[in-house]
């Protein structure tokens, strides 16, 4: 595996997204569809042109490698490597013209996620984690990514995207952690990973997840020390119910307050 073309190719993906979906973001003429009937399931020009400007990118230079994307589905591949690629992970937040969206390029072998890259274009700032790498870069240069070592889960900030996390069920299981818990705040998308990689917050916990939202940020948690299951503590990539937390403590404590 060559750990640098990986890194490149990465980086150029995520170069070629940002140039698709920043002229789009706040824009007057922007208008979203809706892939979801009965509900409401965002998509845009802006996810659509930069999904297809990533691919065009392995296709150009790791041809080899399967993809798994959210806009164009999966396209088979020899090397035993796929990508996962979510072109705007939060469409819901960048139609609304919160910051809190971002591009999400994962890389997974046959064990699992192995690379993965939270790219926030608005705020420039690139979460960066695998193959030996946790960083973050941003406009006034780059530093370490590391999870919070020091904190209980009394004293811990808790994420997640929507208030209402899936079934009653797993409604009432994280209500569990959120009563035990510091501080809770939503909405973040997958900002959220970020921030835990970054030891700002402590706790990620969601429901009803797809694996093109969740490998590059485990890839990224794992990497910067943190850990990230299912509510069962099995591996998460194929998405689902994930719990993401900065220390190993935590994360079983939460644990079992959601399965008690």
């Amino acid at each position: 595996m060559d750990r640098s073309d990986i890194f490149d190719t990465a980086a150029a993906m995520a170069d070629a997204a940002r140039a698709k979906t920043m002229p789009l973001f706040r824009s007057e003429g922007l208008r979203p569809d809706n892939k979801q009937a009965g509900g409401f399931d965002p998509v845009t020009e802006a996810d659509r042109q930069s999904e297809r400007a990533m691919r065009q990118i392995l296709a150009d230079r790791r041809p080899e490698d399967a993809i798994l994307g959210e806009e164009f589905g999966t396209q088979p591949g020899s090397s035993g490597l796929t990508w996962v690629l979510d072109p705007i992970d939060g469409t819901r937040a960048f139609i609304s013209g919160a910051p809190s969206w971002g591009t999400l390029i994962g890389l997974t072998d046959e064990s699992g996620p192995i690379f993965g890259i939270v790219d926030q274009p608005f705020t420039g700032e690139r979460f960066e984690g695998g193959l030996g790498r946790a960083r973050v870069v941003t406009r006034e240069g780059e530093r370490a990514l590391e999870t919070r070592k020091d904190v209980a889960l009394h004293e811990a900030t808790l994420l997640s995207t929507f208030p209402e996390v899936g079934s009653s069920d797993e409604y009432e299981g994280f209500h569990r952690v959120a009563s035990q818990v510091r501080l809770t705040r939503y909405g973040l998308d997958c900002y959220g990973y970020a921030l835990l990689a970054l030891g700002q917050v402590d706790l990620v916990i969601e429901a009803g997840l797809q694996a093109y939202d969740v490998v590059a940020p485990i890839a990224v948690v794992q990497a910067a020390g943190g850990v990230v299951t299912d509510w069962q503590g099995e591996p998460a990539h194929n998405g689902g119910r994930i719990i993401a937390a900065a220390t190993p403590e935590i994360h079983a404590k939460a644990l079992t307050l959601l399965n008690s």
